[in-house]
């Protein structure tokens, strides 16, 4: 491999009986590489045959979980362990003997060309001769399902591949939900919309003759659950699946209880329930806030305006205003502000900050916006949030904010989503962090912004984004200075005086 670091890894469960059988087979290919066992805790005492190799050969190593915890899962601590290890190449097979270990060399020969090498078992006539019928079921019906579903011509369920690690940074696999089969093709699902050149060689698969499927009908369920929700995923939002680097913050800023909880939400990966809620959030975002979003700000802001997305979490929603505008991401969570630059490119300006703290100095920004922030604050943490918006904005700047009332749609759905989990289902479920301040009347916001030395402008709710947030338009108040009266100056007499708020 021209002098870069190999890894050969292998999980295992149960495999007393193969584990050191394919070692051995293995070392005979005479491949400068090292091996990396992940042992599940398996009962059968394959963890301590494994233990017995390392002392062997000290190129050898191995890790222990507490338990079987999905052949995914394995993976994808298998791929973190040789990053953190700095391999540039990664081999992965199963332990049964359903790979052919003297396939190997011929992998890594396409991966100096190609960024994943996978075997495929659909090149070659008969590939599957001796499976049975269930097995070569289940096998084609989630090959043709990835291909009409997923649109991706490729053999994505199998698990004898190898990654060239230089060229794949790890923080692709972090788009990746499954724990089980499903990883795998979920996984190159991944890789291939970003654009990685992949290599198919064809591979036959015996009969299974060392051991047994460890495949449950749950697996194949949830497989087939995970196909629909890419897809429909695929269908709303297919930035999700772009890798883009990580945003690393120069400095830690402390954090309120709340702030916190966003970070726990952005690295969040869910289980199907999840999954579902995370496709409403997309398809809310996409078709309903965004276009929202762009009416407001095209109404009160000029093109080119230097504004501030104060909170700004992922920014599905910014993709449009981000063309038009001078936009300034800020937002408490890294992992929101990484989410960012996915979705809006590494040339836009992110900000690790606290709104009620901006790194920015008076008076720079024309306008400042954010939805569904607000009402995660407290009355006095509106305040203190109010104040750093009224100290950015230039003279006559705005705020736009967007802002669900008690009474619209997404806050009783989702109250009711929650009565069903908590009280029926009986789960413990927060689908987002906790809503603490909601907007119940116009005169409560206007003195909101009042306290704050602001204006309100306009107070929107309506059909618009489907009567599930107020469009709140604040003015920044101008502040007229009483003149000075030079000495001997007679004082002018008290008029009574009107002022017009519009």
């Amino acid at each position: 491999m021209g002098g870069l670091r190999c890894l050969i890894f292998i999980p295992t469960y149960n495999e007393a009986e193969n584990v050191e059988a394919l070692y051995r087979r293995i070392q005979t290919l005479g491949l400068e590489a090292d091996y990396l066992f992940l042992d599940d805790n398996s009962p059968d005492g394959t963890g301590q045959i494994i233990e017995r190799l390392v002392t062997e050969n000290p190129r050898v190593h191995v890790v222990h979980r507490r338990g079987k915890l999905g052949i995914g899962s394995a993976h994808r601590d298998g791929i973190r362990w040789a990053h953190q290890h700095a391999y540039q190449v990664l081999v992965t097979l199963d332990c049964d003997f359903t790979h052919s270990p003297e396939l190997i060399p011929e992998f890594l020969q396409c991966s100096s060309e190609y960024d994943v090498v996978v075997g495929s078992r659909y090149i070659n006539q008969n590939s599957l001769e001796g499976w049975s019928a269930l097995r070569k079921l289940l096998t084609t019906v989630g090959h043709f399902l990835t291909r009409k579903l997923l649109r991706m011509p490729l053999d994505a369920t199998g698990a004898f591949r190898v990654y060239r690690l230089d060229r794949i940074p790890e923080g692709v696999f972090d788009a990746v939900y499954s724990s089980s089969y499903s990883f795998f093709f979920e996984s190159l699902y991944v890789l291939w919309l970003n654009q990685y050149r992949i290599k198919e060689i064809p591979i036959s698969l015996p009969a299974r003759t060392y051991g047994h499927s460890k495949m449950a009908w749950r697996d194949a369920a949830y497989s087939a659950s995970l196909l629909v929700y890419l897809f429909a995923k695929t269908l709303i939002n297919r930035r999700a699946f772009l890798y883009a680097e990580p945003f690393v913050p120069t400095a830690d800023i402390s954090k309120s209880q709340i702030e916190a909880s966003w970070d726990a939400y952005w690295l969040s990966k869910k289980e199907p329930g999840g999954l579902i809620y995370e496709l409403f959030a997309a398809f809310y975002r996409h078709f309903i806030i965004r276009p929202a979003l762009d009416h407001f700000v095209g109404l009160h802001f000029a093109p080119g305006s230097k504004i501030l997305h104060a909170g700004c979490g992922g920014g599905e929603v910014d993709i449009n205003v981000a063309r038009k505008y001078s936009v300034s991401a800020l937002d408490i969570s890294v992992p929101a502000l990484s989410l960012y630059r996915m979705y809006n490119g590494r040339g836009s300006e992110v900000i690790h900050g606290s709104v009620f703290d901006i790194p920015a100095g008076d008076g720079v920004y024309d306008g400042v916006y954010n939805a569904g922030v607000m009402e995660h604050f407290t009355a006095e943490e509106i305040k203190r949030a109010l104040d750093e918006f009224h100290r950015v904005l230039k003279p006559e700047g705005k705020i736009l904010l967007f802002w669900p009332p008690a009474y619209g749609v997404t806050v009783r759905f989702l109250a009711a989503v929650h009565y069903v989990l908590h009280n029926f289902l009986k789960k413990d479920v927060k689908l987002h962090p906790e809503e603490i301040t909601h907007v119940w009347s116009r005169g409560q916001v206007k003195e909101y912004l009042s306290n704050s030395g602001f204006v309100l402008d306009q107070f929107s709710f309506g059909i618009r984004d489907l009567f599930t947030q107020v469009a709140i338009v604040g003015r920044k108040a101008a502040i007229v200075p009483r003149p000075e009266l030079l000495p001997n100056q007679p004082r002018p007499r008290r008029q009574q005086t009107t002022t017009e708020v519009s």
